[in-house]
């Protein structure tokens, strides 16, 4: 049987999974590696592939690989990741992986996007966007059935939109942004210091802290403002909502609607859908293995 790899490479993990062309799952892995450990991760990649490969019995098709950081031009290895996973840079992956035909290789949230889009939360659409929050506010766009890279590899980076022209900087630079906004990076700047996670903020505001549901309704406003202003630009038929703050459920998602509802411009009644991500630490994986699949074609 032909199967393909597709492998995502995390702060602290490597996500692996082989799939059949129709996006059946053959194997799936999650192989923990120390960051600090130079160059464990890659080491980790391919143990994860050989691990497929023995299972199989038989070579990959193809081979696949989501990443943090910014992929180069010819897609074969990510061109920019300051600051961690030393080695990373410039890594050519059909060289490591001695393939024997050219290894993809993805922004993990473009990657994530793509999954969800051949196999998740939004199969069949073509005008939709991510939004991951977590420490930081990742994205990714999906615009006429085709990935948007960009010029430079950076199209989909939502989280750096400027709410706020007098705000803090993030880690960009950029001023007041949906990051700053609801990251749990700056959650205890946001919370004077009382909370260390976005969940021990949601959980105080459900439980009935009022200086807790105003910082936290704060949050999510600014979310909406930020959604609202992406579905005039961009136009998509869904907005899918992803990572640990996403796992907030209904503290998150119902404060949202309700606010979205007040700022989307509709005309002729059409509205930006609200969906939660549905493959949750494996998109990435689905995604590089559907890059290697089928290239650039339409989602």
């Amino acid at each position: 049987m032909s199967w393909h790899a597709g492998i995502d490479l995390g702060g602290s993990s490597v996500k692996a999974v082989a799939v059949t062309p129709e996006g059946q799952t053959l194997n799936q892995s999650n192989h923990e590696f120390d960051p600090d450990a130079p160059m464990q991760w890659a080491e980790r990649v391919r143990a994860a592939l050989d691990e497929f490969q023995h299972e199989r019995k038989s070579s990959p098709a193809s081979i696949g690989v989501s990443a943090p950081g910014l992929a180069a031009h010819d897609g074969r290895s990510i061109a920019v990741m300051p600051g961690r996973l030393e080695g990373l840079e410039g890594l050519d992956w059909t060289t490591w992986l001695k393939a024997t035909k050219p290894v993809p290789v993805l922004n993990d949230a473009h990657g994530a996007l793509l999954g969800e889009a051949w196999l998740g939360a939004v199969r069949g659409f073509r005008d939709v966007i991510l939004l991951t929050l977590g420490t930081g506010v990742g994205g990714a766009i999906i615009a006429d059935g085709k990935l948007l890279r960009g010029a430079f590899g950076k199209a989909g980076h939502l989280g750096h939109l400027c709410l706020d022209p007098r705000g803090p900087p993030d880690v960009c630079g950029m001023p007041g942004s949906l990051e700053v906004a609801i990251g749990n990076c700056t959650i205890v700047r946001r919370t004077g210091g009382r909370f260390q996670t976005t969940h021990d903020l949601v959980a105080a505001a459900s439980a009935g802290d009022a200086l807790a549901r105003d910082i936290w309704l704060g949050s999510v406003r600014a979310l909406a403002c930020a959604i609202g202003s992406f579905a005039n630009i961009i136009d998509p038929e869904a907005v899918i909502i992803g990572g640990g703050i996403a796992r907030s459920g209904d503290a998150l998602f119902e404060p949202l609607q309700r606010f979205l509802d007040e700022v989307e411009w509709r005309p002729g009644g059409g509205r930006v859908k609200l969906l939660p991500a549905a493959l949750g630490e494996l998109a990435g994986a689905y995604g590089a293995a559907f890059n290697a699949l089928r290239g650039e074609a339409a989602v």
